[in-house]
């Protein structure tokens, strides 16, 4: 029956995860061909207290040109405008989400009681209810394999459905956040991370915004520090060794590290490549990146609704970016902007996290 509930949440839950030149160098100016776009934050205004202004800027959103790793859904690249907007420097820490719980009283969706009701729309007709016992209140934790792996796309080899498991209880209910305050905040959702910018005055960000970001200037790269995969160790927290039972840690840490343990982007931006996937405010759909191709979109908002062949059509996912510290070669290499993976509205694991947005008028003058 424990096996069949994992598989049965990971139905419901999982992600779909499947030499330098000119090109590189940062743009002083990243919108000089268009004075509409907003590049400059106006006279007066203060950059509100950690976050970094991200001047706005054209480029060709999704897959860059020659990257091997880019996947289907990354593809085709097409021509966003993005106006520039503040956007926090790191991930949402456990510190600042306590602060939010306490103030509110709130409770995230992993802590809530399960639905049934509700839980079964999103599969297949028929599925069997699991025993009350083990249907409650917990999310997903990763788990090494003792051997290797022939097959990378059976995910429930290495997650496990962990009763108790929440933002507080980021392993299991024996766990705690003692010296984690600094850590990212993680087992959230996109209602949670809406929840928590809702109370903030913040938002989260768009797709496109996040990617533009993301890239730090090198409007033309594979990442975020430049084309040589061979710095991916000092620059992002990511899995090393083989998926997923073996890491090297070449990079300092197996699971989740404290924020700005890698240096910043070119925009000041940490972490925009591996530790925790981010959540953004776009609807994955595998059909909009062809259905815009021939367009340039002007502060693009995504899809205007979610769309995912391989899902149940009950299943609504939001776009996540960034990779995470599970992130390999071999498994995903979302440690790139342009990488993209969908996640549904009520799916948290142990990896998934987010950072806010503000536009020029939500912040006070």
């Amino acid at each position: 029956m424990k096996k069949q509930l994992l598989v049965l949440i990971c139905i419901s839950c999982l992600i779909n995860c499947k030499s330098k030149n000119e090109s590189e160098q940062q743009d002083a100016n990243p919108q000089e061909d268009d004075e509409n776009i907003k590049t400059e934050i106006p006279s007066g205004m203060d950059v509100p207290k950690g976050m970094v202004w991200i001047p706005g800027g054209k480029f060709a959103q999704g897959a860059v040109e020659g990257d091997e790793m880019a996947m289907d859904h990354e593809k085709p690249n097409h021509k966003a405008e993005v106006d520039g907007f503040f956007m926090d420097k790191t991930e949402v820490t456990n510190a600042e989400f306590r602060k939010f719980v306490e103030a509110t009283g709130y409770v995230t969706v992993a802590e809530r009681e399960i639905k049934w009701k509700e839980m079964k729309k999103q599969l297949p007709p028929g599925t069997p209810k699991p025993h009350d016992s083990i249907l409650q209140p917990g999310s997903l934790i990763f788990k090494k394999t003792k051997s290797s792996v022939p097959n990378l796309y059976d995910y429930s080899q290495w997650w496990e459905w962990k009763i108790g498991a929440n933002w507080k209880h980021p392993q299991g209910p024996d766990s705690d956040l003692e010296g984690k305050d600094d850590y990212p905040v993680v087992h959230v959702t996109f209602e949670d991370a809406k929840a928590y910018c809702e109370w903030a005055g913040r938002r989260l960000p768009t797709e496109a915004e996040w990617e533009w970001a993301a890239k730090g200037g090198l409007k033309n790269a594979r990442f975020s520090w430049g084309n040589d995969e061979n710095e991916l160790s000092a620059h992002a927290n990511t899995w090393e060794g083989e998926f997923p039972t073996e890491n090297t840690t070449q990079d300092g840490f197996e699971n989740k590290a404290p924020v700005k343990s890698y240096p910043p982007n070119g925009y000041g931006l940490f972490d925009m490549a591996g530790n925790v996937w981010e959540i953004t405010g776009d609807w994955y759909n595998t059909s909009y990146y062809e259905d815009v191709k021939n367009q340039t979109i002007r502060n693009p908002k995504g899809a205007e609704e979610s769309y995912n062949p391989n899902n149940h059509p009950n299943v609504q996912e939001k776009i996540i970016k960034g990779g995470s510290f599970l992130c390999n070669a071999s498994y995903c290499a979302s440690f790139r902007p342009s990488a993209r993976m969908g996640n549904s509205l009520d799916s948290s694991q142990e990896h998934l996290g987010f950072r806010t947005v503000a536009d020029l008028d939500m912040i006070n003058q």
